[in-house]
């Protein structure tokens, strides 16, 4: 642990010493101790290293007025520690933290995961409106709601003792520190800026984030050049505390394989990460696991042709962004002399010309080709392309609502067929794996 100066922050690191540094930052509110069960894996490939923000979990309260202020807090105390080069993966406010390392400081970033995140949070109305309570009533309001902000109301019902450890933690938090953090989230805004990342980069999101949701994870991912998304099912705004298992997993899995060297590799001694082997299971309590998770791949570069490119690649992309690897494999492998047309005809125009266009985003794609099923009769096509739903963001509320208001057009028979096979895979969605 760190003994720390006006300029650097509270840290710990965990792991070799001779591994690359993989940060991890934390949320508004919260400590280190939010990674804690990220930590036993990631630490066994990576030298990890967990700060607090200014004045939470014990650190000294010495507020930071700005994301940018902070940014150079943390990058000052790695400068004493001699780190030059390394991964970053921050939640919220830690994310908007990971942002800033990219557009400012990108020689600084190897490979970067943004959890929970979003280009501007909220309005600086809301922000500098919940310094304004903690100014006339302290953090105890904010303490007692954050349960409700962070966890979905199951985990939170099932879970009490971490649902009291997180009121806790925001209670112990110094006010002025989460006044000023506020106040810096409030000034927050990238989004313009978005295109100048520059480094491959994992959004990561809860599909029941109230908070900073599956909109905003798509707002990243539609300005940042080499993105990709990942919604956790049955998850909200902390989602390394709720679905620690599917955070664990897609962390290993985007550092293992996106992280960028630099042309002097001599300079940073930072080396690819080899893939790893198999980890042993952390000798933890089992948390609840996450049900399948619905990740997007990275692009794939079109062809190059006469006129406009060939839609072929960019509907692969999409086919398998929207439905899964899995199942397009399982497509794609099914296919025959017989049948390979038309699995051409249906990745080049179904999904190269109509998915890709950009009229409408593919949470409305989604509702649009619910509704059509339905009122096609077409059960056999229903359940892929309703797990594509909750994978292009869709809440199960949601999906309950187009099927409600199918009822009405496509008639009532088509529709509890619908709400059959909707109940099943939204149960499997998003139920944890015991």
């Amino acid at each position: 642990m760190s003994e720390t100066k006006t300029d650097t922050l509270q840290y710990r690191f965990d792991g070799p010493e001779d591994a690359p540094v993989l940060i991890l930052g934390p949320s508004l509110g919260t400590t280190w101790h939010m990674w804690d069960r990220q930590v036993p894996e990631l630490s066994q490939q990576w030298r990890v290293f967990r700060f607090d923000l200014p004045g939470h979990g014990g650190a000294p309260a010495r507020p930071a007025g700005s994301v940018a202020e902070l940014t150079q807090r943390l990058l000052a105390t790695l400068d004493g520690l001699g780190v030059q080069r390394f991964g970053y993966a921050g939640c919220a406010f830690g994310g908007a933290v990971g942002m800033e390392l990219a557009l400012r400081h990108p020689e600084r970033l190897a490979s970067l995961a943004l959890i929970a995140a979003s280009p501007r949070f909220g309005t600086a109305d809301e922000f500098r409106q919940r310094g304004v309570i903690v100014r006339t009533n302290g953090l105890d309001p904010i303490a007692r709601s954050s349960p409700e902000r962070w966890f979905t109301g199951g985990y939170a019902a099932a879970q009490p003792a971490i649902t009291e450890w997180a009121v806790q933690m925001v209670r112990t938090t110094d006010p002025g520190c989460y006044i000023a953090a506020c106040e810096a989230l409030a000034a927050f805004d990238v989004r313009g800026e978005l295109g100048r990342v520059g480094v491959p980069t994992l959004v990561l999101v809860g599909s029941d984030d109230q908070v900073t949701g599956p909109a905003e994870a798509r707002t990243l991912v539609a300005g940042i050049p080499d993105a990709r998304l990942a919604v956790v099912p049955g998850a909200s705004h902390l989602v390394p505390v709720e679905q620690p298992a599917a955070v664990t997993d897609l962390l290993v899995r985007h550092f293992t394989t996106a992280w960028q060297t630099p042309h002097d590799t001599a300079s940073t001694g930072q080396i690819p990460v080899p893939a790893p082997v198999a980890p042993a299971q952390p000798a933890l309590a089992p948390p609840p696991q996450a049900a399948p998770i619905a990740e997007i791949a990275p692009a794939a570069v079109p062809r190059q042709g006469h006129g406009r490119p060939d839609p072929y690649d960019a509907g692969l992309k999409v086919r398998r962004e929207v439905l899964g690897d899995a199942h397009v494999d399982q497509a794609l492998a099914q296919a025959d002399a017989f049948s390979g047309d038309f699995q051409e005809f249906l990745t080049r125009y179904a999904w190269g010309e109509i998915w890709d266009r950009p009229g409408l985003d593919r949470r409305s794609r989604s509702c649009v080709t619910l509704t059509a099923l339905v009122a096609g009769g077409h059960t056999d096509q229903l359940a892929p392309h309703l797990r594509a739903a909750l994978r292009n963001g869709l809440t199960p509320g949601e999906i309950k609502e187009v099927l409600l208001q199918a009822a009405v057009y496509c008639g009532v028979p088509a529709a509890n067929s619908a709400f059959r096979v909707a109940q099943q895979v939204i149960r499997e969605e998003t139920t944890p794996q015991e």
